[in-house]
């Protein structure tokens, strides 16, 4: 899956990307693969980045400052 995500950062294919997010958020809906454990190491770098604190100013890529 990482390597279609990164399909998008030529910035035409930004409808492609979204489209896999949302297919990839369809495919962890569904109960069979909700109710299958998590390994914890998965959830450990996961549950790390929920918990920091949100940035003030949103990121902006150095691409479109100039």
């Amino acid at each position: 899956m990482s390597q279609r995500l990164n399909t998008w950062q030529d910035g035409n294919n930004d409808r492609r990307w979204l489209s896999l997010l949302v297919e990839a958020m369809e495919e962890a809906a569904r109960p069979e693969v909700r109710s299958q454990p998590v390994d914890r190491a998965i959830l450990a770098p996961l549950r790390a980045q929920l918990a920091r604190p949100v940035p003030r100013y949103p990121y902006i890529p150095w691409t479109v400052c100039h």
